[in-house]
């Protein structure tokens, strides 16, 4: 569970960091299509939003349901920013009150993508949740890189040896 702790911190840590370059762009730069599977900076981070809201939503029940991967729920930066803070808040909240049995319990859920029912285990889901998020992170990295912008050190050992200290 510790591990879950840890990532869940990470997260709010590099998704502040992300942000707050994206929050240096132009709304030309944060609109631009970068080349990501979501094209733009703002694109791929109302994706990392979504989905964490979909798998919050799948372990939980409660919070919003998006219906799209590729749903946009926010209008401007500055209130997709807002809803990340809200969702990290969620999202450690919800991992500092898991159990050990709660975590080796199954969960089902429908995917957006198909009609078959899945059931596995939380854990496992709760890994790829965390994974899901740094990959799209280093697509919106690639992007600021792309655009000439300094390079985010968001990798987990930067988070351990700054803000995540208590995981050494």
């Amino acid at each position: 569970m510790e591990n879950l702790k840890m990532m869940a911190a990470y997260n709010r840590w590099a998704n502040g960091l992300v942000y707050d370059a994206a929050g240096a762009l132009s709304e030309e730069e944060l609109h631009c299509d970068t080349g990501a599977f979501f094209g733009s900076i703002f694109g791929t981070l109302s994706h990392l939003l979504t989905a964490d809201r979909i798998w919050l939503n799948r372990f939980t029940g409660q919070g919003p349901r998006p219906s799209a991967l590729n749903e946009c729920p926010c209008a401007s930066f500055a209130e997709l920013r807002e809803a990340r803070a809200e969702e990290d808040g969620r999202i450690i909240a919800y991992v500092e009150n898991l159990t050990a049995a709660q975590l080796e319990g199954q969960i089902s859920y429908t995917p957006l993508t198909s009609s078959e029912r899945i059931q596995q285990r939380l854990s496992p889901a709760l890994s790829h949740m965390f994974n899901h998020q740094t990959h799209h992170r280093g697509q919106v990295h690639a992007g600021l890189t792309g655009m000439g912008k300094p390079s985010l050190a968001i990798d987990l050992i930067y988070f351990l040896r700054s803000d995540g200290r208590a995981w050494l």
